[in-house]
């Protein structure tokens, strides 16, 4: 199997890591966390001409008609300088349920607007009670008249206090946990019947809680076939579930050879401490740790073209291999740094923050070693 980059996709990889070398510094980063937006617009603007935000989309849309695996790398660049600008939330998440679920004028009228910078989605489907599983939907949409009333709460919503468009998951028919009977809907932040309740999340970035009361929306709001959104928003979670993974990587990749080089600067008793034959085998399983999660990164990215069961057990795999591999170099990397580790001098305890969030985003551990097993 052939694993060496195309020349395409060495030209993207190589265009972001100049981009984030020169502009995208740490002090920069921490800056854009405590503004309104928690990112910039003016990087969104520049991801657009460069054509970052069109990779995903097939070439009929307007988009690159890059792969799974051309996110992926994408994904694992951004995981370095930990990008806060929403790329899953509003271009995968968001996106791609307008590209696969989407009519003709839905995706002639959203995706150039996306593509060029100029429109804000989020996808709104997790609930208090769903644990992480997109089938497990509460929030009900009755049919009335030429349209549906809204009613429900979705909870984590990703980039929701600053998308222009909310695509929201409802129930039109089945019981909760039903895969058959989910509808998707194109809903106004600011139509009547929505509260946006935006909060800062465990890593420092936003998100939002979203109550739905009574909210109208007529047919042509209707994303996909009725009852019929399940497989499709299926694979869009596993395609931004692999690109979650990604920016794991790329995190994860920064965490261990900081501590590797700290070790080689710090002395104790007169001596570097990565002299300390305990610390170079803690230093040694953090690399390793690291090696087997981007091998099983590539494995859930070529998996995910294939499509079907044995692509989404690859990503299942992935997201575990992540969550735990997160967990071990995160807290190894602030136990080898001391105290400082989660001080706000060091980006250390940053990236460890972000990868314990990434724990928790789209399914967790549990969730999808319960979903692997099943899939078995």
């Amino acid at each position: 199997m052939n694993f060496e980059l195309s020349e395409e996709q060495h030209m993207l990889v190589d265009s972001i890591t100049r981009f984030l070398n020169n502009d995208y510094d740490f002090e920069t980063r921490r800056k854009l966390l405590q503004c309104e937006s928690g990112y910039s617009k003016d990087n969104w603007k520049t991801f657009a001409e460069l054509g970052w935000l069109s990779v995903p989309f097939a070439e009929e849309n307007g988009g690159f008609g890059g792969s799974s695996l051309d996110v992926m790398l994408m994904m694992e660049a951004f995981g370095r300088a930990l990008v806060v600008e929403p790329y899953i939330a509003s271009v995968i998440m968001g996106g791609r349920a307008i590209e696969l679920l989407g009519n003709d004028q839905q995706k002639q009228s959203l995706l150039p607007a996306l593509i060029q910078g100029d429109l804000q989605l989020a996808l709104a489907y997790e609930e208090s009670v769903s644990r992480g599983n997109p089938a497990c939907v509460s929030t009900k949409a009755r049919q009335g008249g030429t349209g549906f009333t809204l009613h429900g709460e979705k909870v984590m919503v990703l980039n929701g206090q600053g998308a222009d468009k909310l695509l929201v998951t409802a129930r039109v028919s089945g019981g909760l946990t039903d895969p058959q009977g989910i509808s998707l809907f194109l809903v106004e932040p600011n139509q009547a019947g929505v509260e946006v309740t935006r909060y800062a999340t465990s890593d420092g970035s936003c998100a939002a809680n979203i109550c739905f009361d009574g909210v109208t929306v007529n047919a042509e709001q209707l994303v996909g076939k009725p009852g019929g959104a399940f497989a499709g928003l299926t694979t869009v979670l596993d395609e931004a579930t692999v690109a979650l993974g990604a920016e794991a990587v790329g995190a994860m990749e920064v965490l261990y050879k900081t501590s590797v080089d700290y070790c080689k600067t710090r002395k104790q008793f007169g001596s570097p401490i990565g002299k300390f034959q305990v610390l170079q085998h803690r230093l040694v399983d953090m690399f390793i740790q690291h090696e087997l999660t981007q091998s099983a990164m590539y494995m859930a990215g070529l998996r995910n073209l294939e499509g079907g069961d044995i692509a989404a057990r690859a990503v299942s795999a992935f997201k575990v291999q992540v969550g735990k591999a997160g967990r071990f170099i995160g807290q190894q990397a602030v136990q080898l740094h001391g105290g400082m580790g989660m001080t706000d001098e060091l980006d250390v305890g940053y990236y460890f923050k972000r990868l314990t969030a990434i724990d928790a985003l789209l399914g967790n551990t549990d969730f999808h070693l319960t979903r692997y097993v099943n899939l078995g």
